[in-house]
């Protein structure tokens, strides 16, 4: 006898999520709510985790930070959903193109916890590789990190077109601790994945 399939679940595999919300990214302000973004975006263990900086320790410390690294920041976006609100922020920073090095971009990104999941991070990703290309003249690569042990973010990544290239042994120093990264990068031969 077979078991009654209840009609509001279904057994298809390739259901696909819905799509993300719409978001745009802006320059961040100096609003309560960029101000608080940027405190709870760094407040969160589950980012600050992987992030070089630690949680601001007052509001006058998120002014400061505003100051000194956003506002003469070439790209330093804040990542909005519906009525401008922020939900995380995402980076594009050129690199020396010395030594024959070509031209490129690394781009990095967070995006709050509760938005997790929504597709948010991967839309803002691929917004800002198309923008990097747009606003720098004749760059060939963008390109980001992301620890190995964030396989979201790996996911994030490759969910945007990037490609995984290598793991990169005792790359960067995190809050005192030597970490290994994966290599991810986006060049302008490349196609946006959607």
């Amino acid at each position: 006898m077979e078991a009654e399939q209840n009609p509001n679940t279904t057994t298809d595999q390739t259901q696909t999520r819905p799509p993300p919300p719409p978001i745009t990214l802006r320059p961040f302000n100096f609003s309560d709510s960029d101000i608080d973004a940027l405190i709870s975006l760094a407040a969160d263990d589950r980012i600050n985790r992987f992030l070089r900086r630690g949680p601001f320790s007052d509001r006058d410390d998120v002014v400061r930070f505003l100051h000194t690294h956003v506002l003469p920041h070439p790209w330093y976006r804040a990542i909005c959903i519906s009525g401008g609100r922020p939900v995380g922020s995402i980076a594009l920073r050129p690199e020396d193109s010395g030594h024959g090095r070509t031209r490129t971009v690394s781009l990095g990104y967070r995006v709050a916890v509760e938005y997790w999941g929504r597709g948010i991070a991967t839309e803002a990703v691929r917004m800002a590789a198309a923008a990097a290309f747009e606003e720098w003249v004749d760059l060939d690569r963008v390109e980001a990190i992301a620890d190995v042990e964030n396989p979201a973010s790996q996911r994030v990544l490759e969910k945007a077109g990037f490609m995984r290239e290598a793991v990169l042994r005792r790359y960067l120093v995190l809050k005192g601790e030597v970490r290994d990264m994966v290599m991810y990068s986006f060049v302008s031969s490349d196609r946006v994945a959607r």
